[in-house]
Formats: structure tokens, C-alpha cells, sequence
């Protein structure tokens, strides 16, 4: 969608951005010996859907570790493929354990220690024509801010933490009175405390790779042959868990701590996830006290209530081992014949089901459990369940931008990790597919238009909505190609399988490239390191505190 350049930026906006930073940041933004000098161009010479494009572009590149024109990977490249593909530097200089090799020929500078690129640098002329206002009107504010001065440069630093692995900079000089709104003068891509994790990837077998992209469900209440063999022959990313799976507190605690005993062989912790909303959709056992529907929630309409019971949802899955929800909701309840979500979303009013969704969410990450966002792109104005059928919505992207889309639009701007898809079909923006498979949906909307850059999921490829109208292997392959990061196949050992075989084969035949499937993964990785996953058994659980904890939040 078109972002239009707000006219006009107070400077004491910066001030609010971030904490100043006096004398030199930790990795300081000296112009090396680039003698490219700063200047300014004015929107006048160039039309303003450049600026747009190019900032996209910049961000959308940073999530591969790659900059324009850049011919090498942050992370990944080491200093001597640099050197044998533009030779030797024109200049070096050494900050701290950095070394800075400066291309002036290509308006380059990279940095790196023990041989590997871990900064890239670009003083590409294009580069001075973007205002601190493109920045800001596309992204938002940075999730840091600095400053750094010396006797020839005055710079803020706008940094955005793009995944686990790289943070993206963009320096320009310190907006002042007479200049407000300042260009570019350079950009940086920097890698940072995850760089195991890239290796990780490099050294993760194909077939590990397509199973870190796969969140299964599992048969019955024991440890079987069957779920022994996902976790070690496959290697699943995650397992889902429904109430046929956790019938009590004691058997429960029992199969979780077996599944991670199984998968401690591996190199990579699981995903142990469970839809935990409140209200009719509550998978944990125990006699846990019941929490209000999301309508009952968002009929009182208390933001601070709503991140205390997001903190109780998160209280609960942190207690019985588990670190993934499939919550909140955040489809507005627009279609009083919609069978399926009603008193699940929060209301018909999308303000009060945006401010009250993200509440929860933040609410459940407070507890170090990951809070999945759906079912993206709004689940309310349906009037059949998508567990039995594939729904039809016919909206136009300018409708569902008034609406639907509004939830979403304020979570990503709040920092949502992950986003479930719903298997819904929108003809107006695809005719031929539902959203879990769709391009148009997940990677033109989603993720291009709308900046998310986080963990993308299917809801359950199993449901009729997609096992009536697709095999499921092809859905599967689809739904990667369109842009999904992790298939969720919840019923059935040889599904599971099936899925598994149908992504190998269209990588091996060319459907899929591995690099696809590379950036699915980086996402996966990434999500688990920033949450600490791990495998580690859980002792017991207090559900009396669980209760009691309960009985104190609630009105």
C-alpha cells in the first residue's frame, strides 16, 4: 500500500525516540576514510514513490543479511571472498576488535573480526536523496536510538533490530532548526549476538531445515513409535498439544518432559505449543480456574485487565513446560452469524480489539511464552467454521483496511512475533487461493506491505477448509512458495510425513529453492534463540497458585 511522506517533523520527536547517548557509541560511526562528504537533495528533483520503494527495498534486503548492490552476506561472507572479488582496500582502519576495510571505488565499507563480515556499510549516493521522514513514515520509530559526535560530524543513529540476526542503521546528521529533516548519509547492516545461529543453518541438513518448518500434532497421551520418530528421524520444529493429548496434570507433565528428553539429542529446542486463549477455547488440564470469554473482556474494556490475563495465559504454559500460544485473537466479531470465533474475538469494535489483543499479547510474552497473533488477515465476517469448509470473504483490500486489518496493522507496529494465517478465501485479492496459500496475502501484504517481519504460520493444514479442496503435500508446498514460514499439521502421523516428503521433493526439483527455505528457517532460529528455548523438564506444578492468581486478577 502506498505510504505518503507526512509533511513536516517537531525535532523534539527524536528526543522522544530514544536515550542520548553522549561520546561515542559502541561501535562508533566515524566516516572512515570514505570521502564521500554529506549533502542534501530535495523531493522536488525525484518523485516521492522512490523514496518508498527504496526504503522497502533496503529493509526487505536487511532480512537476508544483504544490502543493495552488496554482493556479500553479513554473518556469512569472510573477509577474503571480499578481497577476491574488489581486491585490496583503499583504506583500513581498526575500532575496538573490528577491522574497517573502505571500497571507495564502491561506496563500501566493510568491517570484521576473525575473518568474517560482521558490518557492511553503503555510502551510495541514492542513499543521500532518502529523508530521516522516509524512514520514519515506513517503519516507525527505531527500536534504538544514538548519537555520536566528533569535530566533523553531528549524527543520530536510527537502529532497527530487523531479526535475531541483523539490526539495520541509518545514520544521518542530528536534525537541527534550520534542517528538521535531514538525508542519509550512510547505512549500516550489522550482525549481531546470534551469529551461531547463521552457522547453525549453514551446517543443518535439508532435510533438518524442511523439519524445523513443521509443527506437528501428536496421537494420544503417551510417548509412541509414531512420536518418537517425528522428533528424531524428522525433527520437527514444534509439537501442538490438544485435549485428547493432556488429560491431567501428572500424565501431562509426564508426555512433555518425555518429548523433550526425546528431542535432546537434536540440535534445536522444540516449539511446545497449545491454543490457550480463556474462555471456550482452554486446552491446559488441572482444574484450572476459568477465565472470562474475549468478549466478556472486552465488554468491561480494561487494557491493564487484559495484560494481566495475557500474564496468567503465559503463567499457565511457562508452569506445564510449554514456551508457544496460539493467542490472542484478533479477528473483530463483525458477522453475528460467524460460527467459529463470536465470543472468542473481543468485540465488533476494532479499536477496543486492537488495544486489548495487544495487551494480551504483550501480556503473554512477559512471561517468556511467545504470543501468536490470529488468524491473519481477520476471521469475524465469516458465516462458516473453517474447520468444516473454506470460508468466503468478499472484501476489498480498501475494506479490509478499515477494518479487518486494523488489529494486525497495531500488532506488528507493537512488535508481534509471530502471525497465524487463516484458510480463508478473499477473492477480491486472490481468486484461486485461500490465505494460507496465497502470495498476494502473506508475502505482498503481509509481509511487503504491512513490514512484518516476523514468524509466519498456517492455521491446521488438516482442516476441511484444505484437505476438501487440496492434497495436502501440494498445499503445504503453496503455502512456503506464497510465504509461510512454519506448516502446522495437526492430526495424523503419516500427514505429518507426507508434508514433509512433498517439501524435500520440490526442493530437490527446483519448486523451492533451498534459500527459501533458508529464510524460514533464520526465522525460526531466530525466534527460538531471542525466547531461550530449551528442553529442559519441569519438576512439578503449583496449580493452587495457578488459582489463586486467577481469583486475584479478575473483577
Amino acid at each position: 500500500m502506498k505510504k505518503y511522506v507526512i509533511i513536516g517533523l517537531p525535532i523534539c520527536f527524536l528526543i522522544i525516540l530514544g536515550i542520548y547517548y553522549l561520546g561515542t557509541p559502541s561501535q562508533p560511526y566515524f566516516a572512515t576514510n570514505n570521502p564521500k562528504s554529506f549533502h542534501t537533495i530535495h523531493f522536488k528533483d525525484t518523485k516521492p514513490q522512490w523514496f518508498q520503494a527504496e526504503v522497502k527495498n533496503i529493509f526487505q534486503e536487511a532480512t537476508k543479511g544483504r544490502l543493495n548492490n552488496v554482493p556479500f552476506v553479513v554473518g556469512k561472507t569472510e573477509i577474503n571472498q571480499v578481497i577476491d572479488q574488489w581486491g585490496k582496500s583503499t583504506y583500513t582502519t581498526t575500532v575496538d576488535n573490528f577491522i574497517y576495510d573502505d571500497y571507495t571505488k564502491q561506496n563500501i565499507t566493510v568491517g570484521y573480526t576473525d575473518t568474517v563480515i560482521r558490518d557492511i556499510r553503503s555510502y551510495e549516493e541514492e542513499l543521500n536523496q532518502i529523508h530521516l521522514k522516509d524512514i520514519l513514515n515506513y517503519k516507525g520509530e527505531p527500536d534504538e536510538t544514538h548519537y555520536y559526535k566528533d569535530e566533523k560530524y553531528d549524527q543520530v543513529i536510527l537502529e532497527y533490530h530487523i531479526d535475531a540476526f541483523y539490526n539495520l542503521k541509518w545514520i544521518l546528521p542530528k536534525p537541527t532548526d534550520k534542517d528538521p529533516n535531514p538525508t542519509v548519509h550512510h547505512i549500516s547492516l550489522v550482525s549481531n549476538n546470534h551469529l551461531d545461529s547463521v552457522k547453525q543453518i549453514d551446517s543443518m541438513t535439508l532435510e533438518e531445515k524442511i523439519g524445523q518448518m513443521i509443527i506437528s500434532g501428536i496421537y494420544g497421551t503417551k510417548m509412541t513409535a509414531n512420536t518418537q520418530s517425528l522428533i528424531r528421524d524428522y525433527q520437527v520444529g514444534g509439537v501442538i498439544f490438544y485435549p485428547e493429548n493432556i488429560t491431567d496434570v501428572d500424565q501431562t507433565m509426564k508426555l512433555i518432559n518425555e518429548i523433550k528428553e526425546e528431542n535432546a539429542e537434536n540440535k534445536i529446542p522444540l516449539f511446545l505449543s497449545v491454543d490457550q486463549e480463556g474462555g471456550r477455547v482452554t486446552r491446559l488440564p488441572g482444574n484450572l480456574e476459568e477465565l472470562p470469554t474475549n468478549q466478556a473482556i472486552g465488554d468491561i474494556n480494561d487494557p491493564e485487565l487484559s495484560y494481566k490475563i495475557g500474564q496468567i495465559l503465559g503463567e499457565q504454559l511457562s508452569a506445564f513446560g510449554l514456551n508457544l500460544n496460539f493467542a490472542p485473537v484478533l479477528d473483530i466479531d463483525s458477522n453475528p452469524d460467524n460460527p467459529v470465533i463470536n465470543n472468542r474475538s473481543f468485540g465488533d469494535n476494532p479499536t477496543v480489539v486492537k488495544e486489548l489483543g495487544i495487551q494480551t499479547m504483550k501480556g503473554i510474552r512477559s512471561k517468556n511464552v511467545i504470543s501468536v497473533v490470529k488468524h491473519f488477515p481477520g476471521h469475524g465476517d465469516t458465516s462458516v467454521d473453517s474447520h468444516l469448509e473454506l470460508p468466503t470473504v468478499n472484501k476489498s483490500i480498501q475494506e479490509l483496511y478499515s477494518l479487518e486489518l486494523k488489529p494486525f496493522i497495531h500488532a506488528i507496529k507493537e512488535g508481534a512475533d509471530a502471525v497465524m494465517i487463516a484458510h480463508i478465501l478473499l477473492p477480491e485479492l486472490d481468486s484461486l487461493h485461500p490465505a494460507t496459500l496465497s502470495h498476494n496475502i502473506i508475502t505482498d501484504l503481509l509481509r511487503n506491505d504491512l513490514n512484518f517481519d516476523g514468524l509466519i504460520v498456517t492455521d491446521d493444514m488438516t482442516m476441511d477448509a484444505i484437505e476438501n479442496n487440496y492434497e495436502l503435500g501440494e498445499a503445504a508446498v503453496q503455502s512456503i512458495k506464497a510465504g509461510s514460514d512454519m506448516i502446522l499439521v495437526a492430526h495424523e502421523y503419516h500427514n505429518v510425513t507426507e508434508t514433509i516428503k512433498s517439501v524435500k521433493q520440490a526442493v530437490q526439483t527446483g519448486e523451492i529453492t533451498e534459500e527459501r527455505i533458508d529464510e524460514s528457517v533464520s526465522r525460526i532460529l531466530a525466534l527460538k534463540e531471542s525466547y531461550k528455548i530449551n528442553d529442559n523438564p519441569k519438576d512439578s506444578i503449583d496449580i493452587k497458585s495457578l488459582n489463586e492468581l486467577i481469583k486475584k486478577t479478575l473483577p
